[in-house]
């Protein structure tokens, strides 16, 4: 699974209704660009470099797939929608809105449109001081110097003056109701994508389901009758032994944990894949383990249609999917819908995401996390 970039953003302000500029900003970032985790106090400060009103200054985290020349480009065109001009004239100039991309990673980048680490951050307090807040092990990979070594080191003796707190956007999803959610869904519907999403951007523990490590798997998709039995009762086993193990590692009173499975996957897809009397019996082991399994406060099932299965699963390009027919798809998605309809006590959340990308793109991740608020509300 790949990791999210860490992006530093600085933001500042000096026209107009300041306060509400940045806040304005914030919310564009993390509905537009990349989920936004850690943001600084707010600060006022002087303007740097030449004779204007004095501005006000921030710094976030910003978690997110994208490329660092793909966040500039979408900085700067937020910023022209959040109404800056810019004059084609030398020097400084007040500003509506600046939005500085200050770090990506510990990568160093140097192109004509962008250079990280910003060539002038250490020289800058209204830069590092807001960085200071974020409370990040983040070395400058050039200067190979922390923060606070940086600050020391500063020659900027600005009056940077405290104003305020500020809001995280995520802190209005209220996900410490929960300690243990399960994300579920069909083939290719993205459970481990948003799982992995969530644990990083919300600092959870994650659990992750070990399927490529199941060597009936692939012998399956050749011939499904004759590997169908093994398959499921080694993925029951081996789901029963890391849900022991890895749930035995954390509280699950104070721990929040995100898996991308729930144990009783292995009852819907041995349903559909097994014969009759296999399945009787199947089921008399998964009665027995089920019962002391941990129940997820929270049960999410990811929604896509077939066609968009079919082509997720093309995409990843795993060779002993790309015959699975869209049958066997539809098979597990009933599956799944009927056994969601029996579980009466289960807190269930369904959200239909065929047609969304929240791998890739920001507005749709703010969907599902929006539709998680709901639930939590509601």
């Amino acid at each position: 699974m790949k990791k999210q970039h860490q992006v530093i953003l600085s933001l500042g302000t000096n026209q107009g209704n300041r306060l509400e500029n940045i806040e304005r900003c914030i919310d564009s970032l993390h509905n537009e660009i990349g989920t936004i985790i850690r943001i600084s106090k707010l600060y006022e400060t002087p303007s740097w470099g030449f004779e204007s009103e004095k501005f006000y200054n921030c710094a976030l985290v910003m978690h997110t797939h994208k490329p660092a020349h793909q966040i500039l480009e979408e900085c700067l065109l937020l910023e022209e929608a959040l109404g800056r001009v810019r004059e084609d004239v030398e020097g400084y100039q007040p500003r509506i809105i600046d939005i500085d991309v200050i770090a990506f990673d510990e990568e160093i980048i140097a192109t004509q449109k962008l250079q990280v680490p910003h060539p002038e951050m250490h020289n800058r307090l209204f830069v590092l001081l807001p960085m200071k807040d974020l409370n990040l092990d983040w070395r400058h990979p050039i200067l190979q110097k922390y923060l606070h070594e940086l600050l020391v080191l500063s020659e900027d003796k600005s009056n940077c003056k405290v104003i305020q707190t500020l809001e995280l956007p995520i802190d209005k999803l209220k996900l410490d109701h929960f300690n243990y959610i399960a994300i579920e869904g069909n083939i290719g519907a993205g459970k481990t994508t948003l799982t992995n999403k969530l644990a990083e951007d919300f600092n959870a523990k994650s659990v992750f389901e070990r399927f490529a490590d199941n060597p009936f798997l692939p012998k399956f998709y050749e011939d499904q009758n004759r590997y169908a039995f093994p398959l499921e009762m080694s993925f029951l086993a081996d789901r029963y032994q890391q849900i022991s193990d890895d749930l035995a590692q954390f509280d699950l009173f104070k721990d929040f944990i995100v898996a991308d499975y729930h144990i009783f996957k292995s009852l819907i897809f041995a349903k559909v894949t097994l014969a009759e009397d296999e399945f009787r019996l199947y089921k008399t082991m998964f009665d027995i383990i089920y019962k002391e399994m941990p129940k997820p406060d929270l049960y999410i099932y990811l929604y896509q249609s077939t066609e968009r299965l079919l082509a997720n699963i093309k995409e990843r390009g795993r060779s002993y999917e790309q015959e699975i027919p869209a049958e066997y798809l539809e098979k597990i998605n009933n599956g799944y819908l009927d056994y969601i309809k029996s579980q009466t006590a289960l807190n269930v959340l369904i959200i239909d995401v065929t047609n969304r990308d929240f791998q890739n793109n920001q507005e749709d991740y703010v969907f599902v996390l929006n539709e998680i608020q709901n639930k939590i509300q509601n």
